[in-house]
């Protein structure tokens, strides 16, 4: 009998859930969509499963959509929806915005039936018990929660509206007619067009749910992946002071914190990159005329700080893993942090629904094909009009449309790119018709990039000056497939699209790497087959993050030229130790790109910069001699010993020491380059131990550049110092042929493929595989991939690697699986 009797009981405990019209967040599962929408559903689902996770999420309260139908069926709106709704064109926007305003005007005018305008009262003095409150120091968040969002192959991102810092009764009662009323805005009446939704079968549920007084201290946007490449090893999480509208909304440029998970794990302090936004603005609560919220700036002072610690970011990053694992999928969350209580919280999450949908086994690469001169001339086509942060990595082509006002995007024409200050669902309908997408303001987390993610077209945000460097009718070419800067060309720029079915590329047994300098591509090019990063390029990120020379950072109150002070004032934003600047750079850049490929190797070579190059960072005349032939002058492990060098050489080794040990990536190799005595690589090596780098210790390996001949010639003896050996075929060829590879003038002397360099290739693999243990040779250039007998001469003498620049990598295993079938390797 008790059997029957709690059988009984759950039955009509589930029927009484169906008819409901109020449901708390801890009566609730992500299997109640039907009843209270996507957000009331998965915030009810983590609410019960996560807060024993210590995953912080603000209680509250649903009104179902129940309650919103028996709202409709009260006021007899049901018929007269249908009917506005009838002969409907999206493409219209004037006839959109007529039918759209007399819908949400019926639903306000609206009057509650007696029941349910008792039942919310009722259950928000139930709330303020909760949280020991009076009815009028409650202050909560209400937002709207369709029956159709928040689903795997569709956001519904921002279609309603959400109230927020609402106190007391009435203004309750109110707020949750807007949200009724706010699924027929204009931009959710279009997109449930787009996505083949009725328009009458779904409700709406609202969420009634303890405010976080985010006003007073931050909040933002996460994914549990990179939004850009859909690289999942990642939490990407973008930041704002105040309230997160002015994230979500683009309105100004977040701090951004990406976090490592496979170390994060591991209980490493897993922040691989970190950048510092503009935050020019704070949204916080108004009481000042009809708007409920309003923007102040930000002091100057407090715009070169990070809007939250790096501790906070890694809680961020742990609860994202953890909301992520207990959904089996990427996630897209929102956040808040209570600048009162000092607590994060968790108000929102989402499947994400672009980058996670998309076929792994494919392969697209946009590749534009830029005028192949120094300086473009402004006005001619290539001309870079402006950059800014890009969004996926295609490119976009089209007459330019600058629009001020949402009210004007009827003129809008299919195939035109939008250019704007900032997008906000109200835009959609202009949007879903371009070729690309440009904004002055926001970061890759901002409403015009998700959007613009899902239609699957190119934008770039944050530009600052789009609106004021281009002019309507321009035709103007958008370029996301250059890495995290998107860059807009004047002019129609050709490109090319690749494509590969990555499942049909063979595997080679000589491990095919690659040069890696970018950090910003590192995680769109980890989907290449590949065998780690055979080069990382330590000059690259010094040159496009730095900027500046080691020296004019360690002398900086020493310097003299206030203007070069002023510049290093402005790069070094944040920093008042100017060295930990040049030392968080490298390591985040380093870091990224590690992370990309982990726990593959990758191979990081010590900065290598000849003296004029060094000179041409900001301050570098002050540090740097003239040489007459700087390719064989002081560059390579000379600079790193010598006096006037070893206190900037330290700081590279900070550098890798951050990314080994805080960020956890083992996977980091390091290689000096330029090794030209057996005493010079001892000086190193006892350098770099003497830095708290020491080979062999915590399973750091440490490789050489051989690109001198007597590396060669001494290859026995540089082996027993050096894990493995990378071939610069471009040094060594210039240093066996004794010609400069600057000089135009003997240029046609050049040849990797000459008797001499293959020789000594040959000669450096047989002597590295004979030693006990056996030294690994990988080489690193162009000429296996331009030069398809040279390959073949690789693969038949044994080399264990090559790493090649990206766009040859399958070409190149190609050509190299063929030569090992030749060879039976």
């Amino acid at each position: 009998m008790r059997a029957k009797h709690i059988i009984r009981h759950l039955i009509n405990t589930i029927m009484d859930k169906d008819k409901a019209q109020i449901l708390w967040f801890d009566e609730l599962t992500i299997k109640d969509v039907p009843l209270v929408g996507g957000k009331n559903a998965s915030l009810g689902e983590m609410y019960r499963s996560l807060s024993k996770k210590n995953v912080a999420i603000p209680y509250g309260f649903a009104v179902t959509a129940n309650a919103y139908r028996e709202f409709l069926k009260f006021n007899k709106l049901d018929e007269k929806i249908a009917k506005v709704l009838k002969g409907l064109n999206t493409f219209n926007n004037a006839n959109l915005e007529k039918r759209g305003a007399s819908i949400r005007q019926m639903i306000v005018d609206g009057k509650w039936p007696e029941s349910l305008e008792k039942a919310i009262r009722a259950n928000y003095k139930k709330l303020a018990k909760h949280y020991k409150l009076s009815e009028s120091h409650l202050d909560v968040a209400v937002r709207s929660s369709a029956t159709a969002e928040d689903l795997p192959n569709a956001s519904f991102a921002g279609q309603q509206e959400s109230y927020l810092n609402i106190t007391g009764e009435t203004a309750l009662l109110e707020a949750i007619k807007k949200c009724f009323a706010s699924l027929y805005n204009n931009r959710a009446i279009s997109y449930r067009v787009d996505q083949k939704f009725s328009q009458t079968k779904i409700a709406l549920s609202v969420a009634v749910q303890k405010m976080v007084r985010s006003d007073k201290g931050a909040s933002g946007i996460m994914f549990s992946l990179d939004t850009d490449s859909g690289f999942r090893d990642v939490v990407l999480i973008n930041a704002v002071f105040g309230l997160g509208e002015n994230a979500v909304q683009g309105v100004v440029n977040p701090d951004e914190f990406i976090i490592f998970k496979p170390t994060l794990a591991l209980g490493h302090k897993a922040i691989v990159s970190k950048n510092l936004g503009e935050k020019a603005l704070r949204m916080i609560y108004s009481t000042e005329g009809s708007k409920p919220t309003k923007n102040i700036n930000v002091p100057e002072k407090e715009r070169n700080q990070f809007a939250i610690t790096d501790a906070e970011a890694i809680q961020l990053a742990k609860w994202a893993v953890i909301i992520e694992k207990h959904y089996g999928k990427p996630m897209d969350m929102e956040w808040a942090f209570d600048g009162m209580t000092k607590k994060m919280f968790i108000v929102q999450a989402r499947p994400e629904t672009v980058e996670s949908q998309k076929n792994a086994g494919q392969l697209s690469e946009y590749i534009i094909k830029k005028p192949k001169v120094s300086r473009i001339r402004e006005g001619a086509a290539g001309h870079i009009l402006v950059e800014g942060v890009a969004v996926g990595s295609k490119v976009g082509v089209g007459k330019a449309h600058i629009i001020h006002d949402v009210r004007n995007i009827g003129d809008f024409k299919q195939g035109e790119v939008l250019v704007t200050e900032i997008t906000d669902p109200d835009w959609e309908p202009a949007m879903k018709i371009a070729a690309a997408i440009v904004t002055n303001s926001g970061g890759r987390t901002s409403h015009a990039a998700i959007v613009s993610r899902e239609l699957g077209i190119p934008a770039v945000v944050g530009s600052k000056e789009a609106t004021y460097k281009i002019k309507t009718n321009q035709e103007i070419t958008v370029s996301c497939c250059e890495g995290e800067v998107g860059k807009i060309y004047f002019g129609k720029i050709p490109f090319e699209i690749k494509k590969w079915d990555l499942k049909k590329i063979p595997e080679t047994k000589t491990h095919i790497m690659m040069n890696v300098g970018d950090p910003e591509q590192a995680y769109h090019l980890s989907f290449l087959p590949n065998a780690g990063v055979g080069l990382a390029r330590e000059e690259f990120i010094i040159t496009d993050y730095i900027k500046v020379h080691p020296q004019a950072l360690l002398s900086f109150k020493e310097l003299k030229d206030k203007k070069v002070k002023d510049e290093i004032e402005n790069i070094t934003k944040g920093y008042d130790d100017k060295t930990q600047f040049y030392v968080d750079k490298l390591a985040y850049g380093i870091g990224r790109i590690a992370s990309a490929f982990y726990p593959k190797d990758v191979i990081v070579r010590m900065s290598d910069f000849k003296t004029n190059e060094y000179a041409g960072l900001l301050g570098g005349t002050d540090f740097e001699p003239h040489e007459e032939n700087p390719m064989i002058g002081w560059r390579g492990c000379a600079r790193y010993y010598d006096t006037k060098f070893a206190e900037a050489f330290g700081l590279e080794c900070l550098a890798m020491k951050k990314v080994r040990n805080e960020m956890g990536l083992k996977n980091v190799i390091i290689m000096f380059p330029m090794v030209r005595t057996i005493d010079e690589g001892k000086k190193v090596l006892e350098l770099l131990a003497h830095h708290g780098l020491k080979r062999g210790k915590d399973g750091l390996k440490v490789y050489m550049m051989a690109e001198i001949p007597c590396n060669v010639i001494l290859a026995e003896r540089f082996g027993k110092l050096f894990d493995g050996f990378s071939i610069g075929s471009n040094d060594l060829t210039q240093l066996t042929l004794g010609l400069d590879r600057d000089s135009k003038t003997v240029s046609h002397l050049f040849d990797e493929r000459n008797d001499a360099v293959t020789t000594l290739i040959k000669d450096l693999i047989h002597k590295a595989h004979s030693l006990k243990p056996r030294v690994k040779v990988g080489i690193c250039g162009q000429a296996p991939s331009d030069y398809p007998e040279f390959a073949e001469m690789l693969v038949k003498a044994g080399i264990d690697s090559i790493s090649l620049n990206p766009d040859v990598v399958i070409k190149t295993i190609l050509l190299v699986k063929k030569a090992e079938r030749k060879y039976r390797r």
